[in-house]
């Protein structure tokens, strides 16, 4: 078999990209995971639980084309912006460090291409990236990411996988998802945490103002400017005068909420085709790896050791074809 009969790509009427949150994924998988060690005693859970979400996305969704993209070690530019950046994160784990260079082997021998640049988060490569191929005709994206800050950048053109628990569940948000779960636009998200803000970025928003307040201001005033150019139509005087005592700080939060789209990175979308991937190259490292029962999920058809999955795999793809996309 050639490369470009690979079994995955497949022509598309209306194609589909796929764009996965590296750094995201990876940390999901090693806290959702146990220790999974190799034979030699290497620890690869977290490059296990990659690997498998990256197999479920592309047979769930078929994408004609895949990238991925990582945040560099690097400060990036939200972090000059506001010292206290991230700054209850912990560091990554050191036994998380090595499989990350696993991860990129993986990624090199499947032919699938990594973006990362320094200053900048991965999220927004991604919403550069998903923005330059929201301009190209009949090619629809999917965001693969765990980090809900993704979800400003959901459109008719881009829609966001996102695991809800660890990596068995993922739920898709297109616009009427966001809408429901926030109570806001995609493009209000940044709006709405410029108020209520982020612990897990540790930026605070304005004190005292919740998730219900503050999805109640945007829905009146569609966006942080708005509401305090029209600070005066509150009502509620205790609301006014916190909005008004923390302004500099919604307007600094609103700025590390939004994601940027115009990273210096340019889209490359025939290296991004999924035909350039070499099945018997990956599977002799999923073989080297030991990660044998990922090993069936790379053959055109499930083989007689696989027969169990089969039904659980129709399911998936009738479920997959259910969901209109774009």
């Amino acid at each position: 078999m050639t490369k470009k009969q690979s079994l995955f790509f497949r022509k598309l009427k209306n194609e589909k990209f796929v764009l996965i949150d590296g750094n995201a994924i990876l940390h999901r998988a090693y806290h959702a995971l146990p220790p999974l060690t190799t034979s030699k005693g290497e620890l690869v859970n977290a490059v296990f639980g990659f690997c498998s979400m990256l197999l479920k996305t592309i047979q769930d969704f078929r994408p004609s084309h895949l990238a991925v993209c990582f945040d560099r070690p690097k400060p990036t530019f939200r972090k000059k912006m506001f010292a206290n950046y991230q700054a209850k994160r912990p560091k990554m784990a050191e036994d998380l460090i090595p499989q990350v260079a696993l991860v990129h082997k993986v990624l090199e021998v499947m032919e699938i291409p990594i973006f990362e640049i320094d200053g900048y988060e991965a999220d927004d490569v991604i919403g550069t990236i998903a923005a330059q191929a929201a301009k190209i005709k009949n090619l629809g994206t999917i965001i693969v990411s765990g980090d809900r800050d993704m979800l400003q950048l959901v459109s008719d053109r881009v829609k966001v996988y996102a695991p809800v628990k660890g990596l068995s569940e993922a739920k898709l948000y297109d616009e009427k998802a966001v809408l429901e779960k926030w109570g806001v636009l995609p493009s209000q998200v940044p709006d709405l945490k410029a108020l209520m803000g982020d612990p897990s970025d540790n930026y605070p928003g304005v004190a005292g103002i919740g998730p219900k307040t503050a999805g109640e201001l945007i829905k009146r005033f569609k966006t942080l400017e708005k509401l305090y150019e029209e600070i005066e139509k509150l009502e509620n005087e205790k609301t006014k005068e916190k909005l008004i005592k923390e302004e500099k700080a919604a307007v600094i939060a609103k700025q590390l909420a939004t994601i940027v789209t115009d990273v210096p990175v340019s889209l490359n979308l025939e290296k991004c085709e999924l035909s350039n991937l070499d099945r018997e190259e990956v599977r002799r490292l999923m073989e080297e790896l030991e990660f044998k029962i990922l090993i069936p999920r790379l053959a055109d058809r499930p083989d007689k050791k696989a027969e169990g999955q089969k039904v659980q795999r129709k399911e998936e793809k009738k479920e997959a074809e259910q969901i209109k996309l774009f």
